[in-house]
């Protein structure tokens, strides 16, 4: 008997908690059309108000300068979509009436916004109109269709496209630029990363091209130097082991490059060249060389690597020559161990793609460049708003005085060249 009783209780608590949970959900939907429906009777007496204001109470037959016109359908943006509302009129000699009221609330258009964050979080156009909350029943709604949210997510995104792409870069106190690529469908997209004087990082540019070459990099960094960015002092770029991207580099600065290759990239390309048994340990080796404050040192612990790869691995070994004190560059600037880590790797601009590749990672097919330039400015901006300071940031102020002591060493040499000119 009292198991019987027990398992009737249990039966009973089960219904109970479906009833309660079928009243929730009933209430959750009457709950938000009650607040939408009193929301709407609100603004209608707002609306009525300001109309007696102008016209007079209704019926009363005085001199008022404005008359009621009867009212005239409009649309306001609600819950990511466009409703229906009949918004009164008012009319005077001139004609009809503007009402402040009316004007407030249809010049706030959140669509767009809404728009690009549901695009950003993974709603496809297909199905923006079911992530959004519903209309009260019987209310007609609009601009929730495929074609209407992409229209607005396209003219949106250009806008941050071009805003990204002209942005003014010269009141940034930049000190190093970290420059990588990233591949989206047949495209690859250069992307510089500012870290200024107080190690905070500033999106500088981007640039499309099908391939990592030298003249992608050439136009992506003219491009930031006709808006701003200094080319007049040293700078350090920090970039990934390509050959091409070094020469379009000196190429724009000259010797006010201080060029460092990322240390991972370096590894990774070496270990690409041995058999997986080699890998580990030569791995860990090269690690213990990166990680020595002294880069003469560093070097020979690096070199007798190669020495020992060279017989059995020339291909690992030529590898690991090759751009190899410019894989040392930071360790010359006497910075704390934290922000010389920081620096010698390219890894800040890594989080960034990896942000790009989760913002983008729903999309199946990319239509043209543009559409590619457009979706990472995007991506870029989402990013951004992640940013923290610089890994061992306190210690900038070491990197600029290593900068500035650069620019003093190459300054008699310019003075005798332009002697020599004259």
């Amino acid at each position: 008997m009292k198991k019987t009783a027990k398992r009737t209780t249990e039966g009973q608590e089960g219904t109970m908690s479906q009833r309660a949970f079928a009243a929730m959900r009933e209430v959750r939907g009457t709950l938000h059309d009650a607040v939408v429906s009193a929301g709407m009777q609100v603004l209608a007496a707002l609306l009525e108000d300001e109309r007696t204001m102008l016209c007079g109470p209704r019926y009363a037959h005085d001199d008022a300068p404005a008359t009621r016109a009867g009212h005239a359908p409009g649309e306001l943006s609600m819950g990511g979509q466009r409703v229906s509302v009949n918004r009164p009129r008012v009319r005077d000699h001139a004609g009809e009436v503007p009402l402040a009221t009316w004007e407030r609330f249809a010049e706030a258009d959140p669509l767009t916004p809404r728009a690009v964050e549901q695009m950003v979080l993974g709603v496809s156009t297909r199905n923006y109109r079911r992530s959004i909350e519903p209309a009260p029943p019987g209310t007609k709604t609009r601009g929730a269709s495929k074609s209407a949210v992409s229209r607005r997510f396209v003219a949106e995104t250009t806008k941050q496209l071009a805003e990204t792409m002209s942005a003014d870069l010269s009141s940034l106190a930049i000190a190093a630029v970290m420059i990588d690529g990233i591949h989206v469908g047949e495209h690859v997209v250069l992307i510089a990363l500012g870290i200024d004087d107080a190690g905070e990082k500033h999106v500088l540019g981007l640039y499309d091209g099908a391939t990592e070459n030298a003249t992608v990099c050439s136009a992506l960094l003219l491009d930031l130097t006709s808006r701003g960015l200094r080319a007049d002092r040293a700078l350090l770029f920090v970039i990934d082991g390509s050959k091409a991207l070094a020469k379009a580099v000196r190429g724009v600065f000259g010797k006010r490059a201080l060029v460092q290759r990322c240390q991972v990239h370096k590894r990774r390309n070496v270990l690409d060249h041995l058999p997986e048994e080699m890998k580990q340990s030569t791995g860990r080796a090269i690690s213990t060389a990166y990680k020595c404050t002294d880069a003469a040192r560093a070097k020979r612990m690096l070199e007798g690597i190669a020495k020992q790869l060279e017989k059995k691995h020339p291909s690992a070994a030529a590898s690991l020559r090759e751009g190899l004190d410019e894989t040392l560059t930071v360790m010359h600037f006497g910075l704390p161990a934290t922000l010389a880590r920081t620096l010698s790797t390219t890894n800040p601009i890594e989080f960034i793609n990896g942000r790009i590749r989760k913002t983008t990672h729903n999309v199946d097919r990319w239509d043209g460049g543009q559409m590619v330039l457009r979706w990472l400015a995007v991506a870029l901006r989402e990013a951004a708003k992640t940013f923290r300071k610089l890994r061992g940031h306190k210690g900038m102020h070491l990197l600029v005085a290593a900068l500035r002591a650069h620019d003093v060493m190459l300054a008699p040499k310019t003075i005798d060249s332009a002697a020599r000119a004259a």
